[in-house]
């Protein structure tokens, strides 16, 4: 299997999951995506992440991403898992967590973890799944990838962020600097000349030929 990059296709898969069986690209739909994986149901950190996710509900919805986590525990440990979610995080976790009891999606997406980097996330020589994040666009196409540390919990508002950024880059030829957030200045994309760019971003501001910035409208 090739390695997954930044614009490959994610692959198609079946799973069983909390909400029923899936056939993942049907599942996305016309919408983007966040697969996230975690490395044991009944586990601190992954508790809060989860618990995170479901209080965000709202939030993914308007930008149109649905997300679906993913470990390798079974339904049954999920359905009992998510009790303890949403007494502890005051929520009612709505998201499907695929049961990948057999390993088939984490290997596809290359997700488990290995004795060299955590000896504690291989239990009997069977690894469990790291803090994978794949953010997937309505093509089916990986735009983000990123793997924490068992210990590591996830910022969900970055990724968030990031959605918001790589939603208005397909909108409007521009790109964001560092720590950018919504509303801010963005940079206009080098590919764009000063004429153009002044149709586009009327007043934009030229800090040196390669850079330079422009803000947008509240409704960009």
């Amino acid at each position: 299997m090739s390695a997954l990059r930044l614009g490959s296709t994610a692959p198609d898969f079946e799973a069983k999951t909390t909400k029923g069986p899936i056939s993942f690209h049907n599942w996305i739909g016309d919408s983007w995506a966040v697969l996230f994986s975690h490395p044991a149901d009944f586990t601190p950190v992954c508790t809060t992440e989860l618990g995170e996710v479901a209080k965000l509900s709202q939030e993914f919805e308007k930008r149109g991403v649905k997300a679906i986590g993913l470990s390798t525990n079974d339904l049954y440990d999920h359905e009992k898992w998510i009790e303890d979610i949403n007494e502890i995080s005051n929520v009612n976790l709505q998201f499907p967590i695929i049961a990948d009891f057999d390993r088939k999606v984490s290997i596809l997406y290359d997700m488990l973890d290995s004795e060299e980097h955590d000896a504690t996330n291989v239990v009997n020589g069977i690894p469990f799944t790291v803090r994978s994040v794949f953010i997937i666009d309505p093509l089916k196409k990986i735009r983000l990838t990123i793997v924490y540390p068992a210990s590591c919990g996830r910022n969900f508002d970055e990724i968030l962020r990031v959605i918001d950024s790589l939603q208005l880059s397909d909108k409007k030829k521009i790109v964001t600097p560092a720590n950018w957030m919504p509303g801010e200045d963005v940079i206009v994309h080098t590919d764009t000349s000063n004429e153009e760019a002044e149709k586009q971003f009327p007043g934009f501001r030229e800090v040196k030929p390669y850079l330079r910035y422009a803000s947008l409208p509240a409704d960009a």
